[in-house]
């Protein structure tokens, strides 16, 4: 006859092992781990937000190898453009402006600035003005749209005398460096 304390023993064994697959099956269920059908949803449709979102972001950068030398290419050709290589350029350009607007400037300072490690250095430009309003107008917008490269920073208006109007304006523009 087979051994039946054997046999007992093993089906003991199976029984043990089988109710503990059993108790953590039901833990791993109610698990927080794991979650419910519908948390795994919400989460599942977050991360494709986020991966939508990643995307959006990430894809200016997409052919930036491509865009570098074109955008070095557009830097080279502005600085040859539109930056002058002399600092008389500057007063030169200034002065065919005002006297195209009508304007007489009455005085006017330049204060060059150190050399920028980007190839140019920084110009500030004083000038006190005068002409009427509509001149002093023709001449701010001549200046903002010349092939000069020119800031406005600042412009006060002073006084009124006989239909002259005292500008006051601070703008910037930069020479090429090596340029004095």
């Amino acid at each position: 006859m087979p051994d039946l304390r054997q046999t007992r023993r093993k089906v003991k064994i199976a029984l043990a092992a089988m109710a503990a697959v059993d108790v953590i099956a039901v833990a791993v269920y109610f698990s927080p781990l794991v979650g419910s059908q519908s948390a795994r949803q919400d989460q599942l449709h977050q991360l494709w937000r986020e991966l939508q979102q990643k995307t959006r972001e990430v894809e200016p950068l997409r052919g930036l190898d491509k865009k570098v030398p074109v955008a070095r290419k557009q830097i080279d050709q502005f600085y040859n453009d539109r930056l002058p290589a002399e600092g008389s350029s500057i007063s030169e350009n200034i002065g065919k402006l005002a006297g195209q607007a009508g304007v007489k400037i009455s005085s006017i300072r330049y204060d060059m600035k150190d050399p920028e490690t980007l190839g140019v250095r920084r110009v500030q430009i004083e000038a006190d003005m005068n002409g009427d309003y509509l001149q002093l107008v023709r001449f701010i917008n001549s200046l903002e749209r010349d092939q000069m490269f020119f800031l406005v920073d600042s412009v006060q208006l002073g006084g009124e005398q006989a239909g002259m109007v005292k500008l006051q304006m601070k703008l910037e523009t930069y020479l090429k460096t090596g340029a004095a």
